[in-house]
């Protein structure tokens, strides 16, 4: 079957008086139908531009995609895709769930007339059957007196209420694919997690793709099917979630996992902090990004860039250490002996 995502060799770059930063470099990947891809990675190394850029959400006034960049929803090409057609497949066959629903949704508008907004657009209800429509989807995300919510602005609710309310927006008209970025930043661990629990019944009701865009590995864990692992714009490791969290391959993948406090505590180890900064996206990369952090950088990692090495079926990684003349390297004691 073919994918209903497909991203090829997407490049981003954004225009600024100090130069071009390359925020994407070169990413591609596949999103099935009916599954959840994970987007892991430090803060910066290009996971919301990657979602944004699928959106067709990037400002033109400073944003580049490159011209050989190809981005296909369901067969069709977004990026050389019509402004006007575009806008009858935004918010109806892709939708988006953003980081900070406080700037995302508009304070001059009832939480009713934002979700019924969309209704409107791209289908053709009445306002009243809208309305009714906006009722059951607050009921659906358990918001609780959705008649009296429909009527409150966003400062009228709590954090989690509005990223719910967020949640009834993007799925108003039953996407075939949602990007949630963020979905649960700033929010409790006991409201993340029903968050979470709704999202996954959601997408088991409808059947619908997810790309959840995160840093927080606990929810990839418990949430996703594939992760692909994003560093300094680019792909250094993908595979499925059993893959990534028990066979990882990439140092950059061992340090994120290193950093998760829960394994830390079960292995009664120290907690891992990754030295280092991220390079400069404004220069041009000379051999692996990751080369001046990695505790197991060699000399050919600062001179060439590793290419992808298929190390499984379905996992690969772009290491220098996966060649096969390199020494062999063991991951950290936290994984237990795993390879």
């Amino acid at each position: 079957m073919e994918p209903l995502l497909k991203v090829e060799n997407l490049h981003v770059r954004f225009a600024s008086y100090a130069g071009n930063v390359h925020a994407v470099r070169g990413v591609s990947f596949e999103v099935g139908r009916g599954e959840v891809l994970a987007i892991v990675g430090e803060s910066g190394c290009g996971k919301t531009v990657t979602a944004k850029a699928a959106m067709r959400l990037l400002d033109r006034t400073n944003a580049i995609v490159d011209k050989d960049s190809r981005i296909e929803l369901d067969g069709q090409d977004m990026l050389h895709m019509p402004r006007r057609k575009l806008n009858t497949i935004r918010g109806k066959d892709i939708s988006m769930i953003f980081q900070d629903s406080m700037t995302s949704l508009n304070p001059t508008m009832t939480v009713g007339k934002q979700i019924m907004e969309n209704l409107l657009t791209h289908t053709s209800m009445t306002k009243g059957a809208a309305r009714k429509r906006a009722k059951e989807l607050l009921e659906l995300v358990e918001i609780p007196d959705p008649e009296d919510r429909l009527d409150c602005y966003p400062h009228q609710l709590s954090g989690g209420m509005r990223q719910r309310v967020m949640i009834a927006i993007a799925l108003a008209c039953d996407p075939k694919l949602l990007i949630a970025d963020e979905p649960t930043t700033a929010l409790d661990v006991t409201i993340q997690a029903q968050l979470l629990d709704l999202l996954g019944r959601i997408k088991e009701q409808n059947g619908m793709s997810v790309i959840l865009v995160t840093h927080d590995l606990g929810v990839v864990a418990s949430f996703a099917q594939r992760v692909q692992v994003m560093y300094a714009g680019q792909i250094v490791e993908h595979g499925t979630v059993e893959d990534i969290f028990k066979r990882p391959k990439h140092p950059y993948t061992w340090a994120l996992l290193s950093s998760i406090p829960g394994r830390a505590l079960s292995s009664k180890s120290e907690l891992y902090a990754l030295k280092g900064t991220p390079p400069d996206l404004r220069r041009p990369l000379i051999g692996c990004p990751f080369a001046e952090r990695c505790e197991y950088c060699m000399g050919i990692c600062k001179k060439q860039c590793p290419s992808e090495t298929e190390v499984s079926e379905g996992h690969s990684a772009s290491c220098w250490l996966c060649h096969e003349f390199a020494p062999k390297v063991q991951p950290p004691r936290i994984f237990g002996g795993n390879e």
